[in-house]
This record gives structure tokens, sequence and C-alpha cells, in this order.
């Protein structure tokens, strides 16, 4: 059977897309899940995957790092993964790689947390822009395929890489559009990203330098994580 490495899942953007891909696409795997460890995780990572980061995926001899590796991995043994459209899907694939490469100002000012609740210090101008980037891709998907997802009817890997900004909307009370703010809440309401908040709300685990990334980024307002 595949094995899914991936690591704390308040934190984990990475691990979540082919995570959530998989669950969606009812792609059976086993779930190998380890904690971040303080300043580096390359010793801890470093026995499955050759970067020494999550996610990886392995398959018997067959070993695949980097989120959109392995959905080009998964895409090549499993349909549903991109869409059967070739014109959605040259869209898709194009969405998930600006995706994959870029977003950095929502990246690093909004890190992921699924169970914290915080007000940013401030928007800022590149986060401003990453945001109406994001609502212009989301709607440009929706009108263009026709929706409910991304690319069309079915949930496919473009809309599993934007799961974690669904998150990060959730987490920051990012305002957006009636569109692209329905769409996120779509995500959110997934019986995959359900399992994965409510796993993620229970994990005992903190990871210093991710704590204080968040609170660097706005001031707590709510915390909905078991006690440590």
């Amino acid at each position: 059977m595949l094995q899914l490495y991936i690591a704390n899942k308040n934190y984990s953007s990475w691990s979540l897309r082919p995570w959530l891909l998989m669950r969606e696409l009812r792609i059976a795997f086993d779930e190998r899940q380890l904690a971040f460890s303080p300043g580096s995780s390359w010793d801890t990572f470093r026995h499955f995957s050759p970067t020494g980061k999550v996610p990886c995926l392995v398959d018997g001899a067959i070993t695949v790092w980097d989120s959109l590796a392995i959905s080009e991995y998964l895409a090549e043994r499993h349909a549903g993964v991109w869409p059967a459209d070739a014109t959605a899907r040259a869209w898709a694939r194009c969405a998930t790689a600006e995706m994959h490469a870029g977003f950095s100002a929502l990246r690093s000012r909004c890190p992921m947390n699924c169970g914290l609740r915080v007000k940013p210090h401030a928007i800022g101008d590149e986060l401003r822009r990453d945001l109406a980037r994001l609502q212009e891709l989301w709607s440009d998907g929706l009108s263009r395929h026709g929706g409910p997802y991304l690319a069309g009817s079915t949930f496919t890997a473009v809309d599993a890489f934007f799961a974690p900004v669904a998150f990060r909307i959730q987490t920051y009370d990012l305002q957006l559009g009636d569109v692209a703010a329905a769409y996120a809440r779509r995500l959110l309401a997934l019986p995959a990203m359900q399992a994965w908040y409510r796993a993620g709300l229970v994990e005992p685990w903190r990871e210093t330098e991710h704590e204080a990334e968040i609170l660097a980024a706005g001031t707590l307002v709510a915390d909905y994580r078991r006690p440590a």
C-alpha cells in the first residue's frame, strides 16, 4: 500500500495537499505522521525523505517527494487527479503551479495553524496583492469551468493545492469577496478537511518556531487546540 509521510496537521500545509487529494479521490494509503522537530527535522525525516521534508510518498521501492510531484505520480495511476477536459486540465495545472511557487506574502504573513484564530497586525500591500490575485484566480476558475470546484464539477488536484489557503482564511479571518469566500467555505466543509481539522485540534505537539511565526503575524484571539 502507498505510504504518505506527513507532519503536524496544525502546521503542515504541504502535507495537507496530497493527503486531502488522496482522501477525496479515495486512493488508499497508509498515513505515517511524524511531528516537526525543534529547529530542524532533517534527522527525523531523512530516513524516508531525500530532502528531509514532508510530504513524501513511498510506493514500494519508489519514493516521491514534493507535493506537486506526488500529484503527478498519482495522476499516472489514478483517474480524477486532473480534469478530463484538456482545456480545464491545462488551466488547473497552471493554477496549481502558481500556488506551488507563488503567494509568498500569504504564506509568510499568514502561516498555517488550523487550531488558532489570529487578528493580523497588518495586511500590507504585498499580502493585499496576493489576496486580490487569489480572488481573481478563484473567480476565473469557477466561472470558466462552471464550479463548484475550480476546474469543474469534481474535486481535483488544483482544489487540494488551495485547501491550506482555506484554513488560513479561517485562522486570520481574511476578508474576501462573496465568490471566493463561498469557495473557501466549500473547501472547509469537505469531510476530509473536517477530519484533518479535528485531528489537528487534538495533536499534543507544539513546535517553538512554528508557534513564534504565528504569534509574530498577529494577536492571538482564540486557541481551540487541546492543551499541550
